[in-house]
């Protein structure tokens, strides 16, 4: 494998469009110092390791985009370029010009499929194997292709079982994120088995649509210093796709939310003179009020006694900083010590911001969202709310398992944003025919 060095000049670029204007106030944000930094950016440093991909994570870039790369590398992007141009496209007017299938799987609660349905994409199979989140789908739309089995039955006996010979333009969803075995490996298919993204990569190579969407948490850039992603690629590309993917935070397409998602869109690479471009961000962004306005009453969690006392000193928009110094450190424990960040602890919401991202509990110590005004967590409406589900989306099961589903869920706005950029891909397809 050929050594590849970070590009300076490249990271500069991106630095200066994240409006960080240092080195060392990048090296601050990455939790290293400048000297560290300086050593990463070294033209003799190896650039896999945990720190580059802490690196790709604060400046929101892939590792291809900071790598100096040789010529057969700058012919294959140039190909990719004119795949995925670095051009955004408005939204507000795309419409399908056809009824395009979608099946997706990994579906949980539906945030993904109800974005994808309002953006006018047609679902014609979601596979999800827990019963609450089974339960949630058919109850909200009894029209739904409702797949209740575990992936591994479903790729093993083929998704066509499910669904039938109807066409499939788009594979959705979103696996766990797992690290593989990499020794003597050539990243193949077979090479990932016994992973959830084999199942979804087996049923993806069944389907061959014309494009495919994973979503996924922003870890996954950095897991494994990076080769759990390189991995996947090298699978896509390998079935036959050519790929693009970007880090991107929903509270850009009207979800009042700092949720940072990995979206990676492959293309089938028998289709040329088309472009995919990922949705333009929105003009506004939405804060707490906005999503909470007239939210109906609900079901909630509360929080233990001695939690309440403490969250009781946070003002709206604090968080562990906020307290006591003495009180601090009872409530941090060794995390206290460790210093960097971790403002989500003890972490109450102001109303004039989007809220942090929301966890599948609400009230753990790690990750407290505090309602701004009272002392409490957000109830289940409220936290539907924030993820952008309508009201009239009734989730079933108990109330933790109704968060644990709102909180797994792609934000149904930010799906539609994806969705309809999809959808302007897949209209260029259709105009060729």
């Amino acid at each position: 494998m050929n050594t590849a060095t970070l590009s300076k000049d490249r990271i500069r670029t991106i630095m200066k469009e994240k409006g960080i204007h240092t080195q060392t106030e990048l090296a601050e944000k990455m939790g290293i110092t400048k000297n560290q930094l300086s050593v990463i950016l070294s033209p003799k440093y190896e650039p896999i390791k945990s720190s580059v991909g802490t690196l790709c994570d604060i400046l929101g870039a892939s590792l291809e985009e900071i790598l100096d790369k040789n010529k057969d590398d700058v012919k294959h992007d140039d190909e990719l370029r004119s795949l995925f141009p670095d051009e955004t496209i408005d939204i507000s007017t795309v419409k399908a010009l056809k009824k395009y299938n979608v099946v997706e799987l990994f579906a949980g609660a539906g945030g993904l499929a109800l974005g994808m349905k309002k953006a006018g994409l047609n679902s014609v199979g979601l596979v999800e194997i827990d019963k609450d989140c089974c339960n949630t789908l058919r109850n909200n739309n009894s029209k739904w292709n409702i797949i209740e089995d575990d992936i591994v039955e479903v790729a093993k006996n083929g998704i066509r079982k499910y669904i039938g010979n109807v066409n499939v333009d788009v594979l959705s969803g979103g696996y766990p994120c797992q690290a593989f075995s990499y020794a003597g490996k050539k990243h193949g298919l077979d090479d990932v088995r016994g992973t959830m993204f084999y199942y979804y990569a087996k049923i993806l190579s069944e389907l061959m649509p014309s494009m495919f969407l994973v979503e996924n948490v922003r870890g996954l850039i950095s897991h494994d210093s990076g080769k759990t992603l390189e991995t996947m690629i090298s699978v896509f590309k390998s079935i036959g796709y050519n790929v693009k993917y970007k880090l991107m935070c929903a509270v850009n397409y009207g979800v009042a939310q700092k949720r940072e998602r990995v979206s990676i869109i492959g293309i089938r690479n028998d289709i040329h003179n088309v472009q995919y471009m990922y949705p333009k961000p929105f003009d506004y962004i939405p804060t707490l009020r906005d999503a909470l306005k007239k939210v109906p009453d609900s079901m909630g969690t509360k929080y233990p006694a001695k939690k309440k006392a403490v969250l009781d000193l946070v003002p709206p928009g604090g968080c562990w900083r906020s307290l006591p110094e003495e009180i601090a450190k009872e409530y941090m424990g060794v995390s206290y010590y460790s210093g960097g960040g971790r403002t989500g602890m003890a972490r109450r919401i102001s109303w004039d911001e989007p809220s942090l991202t929301l966890t599948c509990s609400p009230a753990q110590k790690q990750t407290e969202r505090c309602h701004p005004d009272e002392t409490r967590p957000f109830k289940v409406r409220e936290y539907a709310r924030i993820q952008s589900f309508p009201d009239s989306w009734k989730f079933s099961g108990t109330i933790s398992s109704q968060y644990k589903q709102i909180g797994n869920a792609v934000p149904v706005e930010f799906a539609k944003a994806i969705g309809l950029s999809i959808v302007n891909t897949l209209n260029q397809i259709e105009s060729q025919k």
